[in-house]
């Protein structure tokens, strides 16, 4: 068992490249900021705005995580969520991509399949 227990973290495609095309622009930004470099500074901006973009549109392509616990054998980053085509239920990035989208995944329904309870002791 790991230090955070036996749960799912997240770490997805879209997540990896979110984050990292995000910091990346930080990055830049600050450098230009410190260079006092105006156009780097919104080039390192406009990356971060990008890195939104990417991770948004990876996450509709199946390569992010739905709301809630993954069972384990969708736990590796490299997994793609089959159900990401109809839509995660309660996911605003679902939504956010268009009302057919939206309409397809029922308020009900979880894309990813709940963990088996635990023995409750620590």
């Amino acid at each position: 068992m790991s230090a955070h227990g036996d749960v799912d973290l997240g770490h997805t495609v879209a997540g990896w490249t979110g984050t990292t095309l995000a910091l990346l622009g930080c990055t830049g930004a600050g450098a230009a900021l410190c260079a006092g470099w105006t156009p780097g500074i919104w080039f390192g901006l406009g990356l971060v705005v990008a890195a939104g973009l990417a991770a948004w549109l990876l996450h509709l392509a199946g390569w992010g995580k739905p709301s809630g616990p993954r069972p384990r054998e969708a736990w590796d980053w490299r997994v793609r969520d089959t159900a990401a085509r109809t839509g995660h239920a309660d996911c605003l990035g679902c939504r956010a991509a268009g009302p057919r989208r939206a309409a397809a995944a029922p308020a009900g329904r979880r894309s990813a399949a709940p963990l088996p309870a635990g023995d409750g002791g620590a």
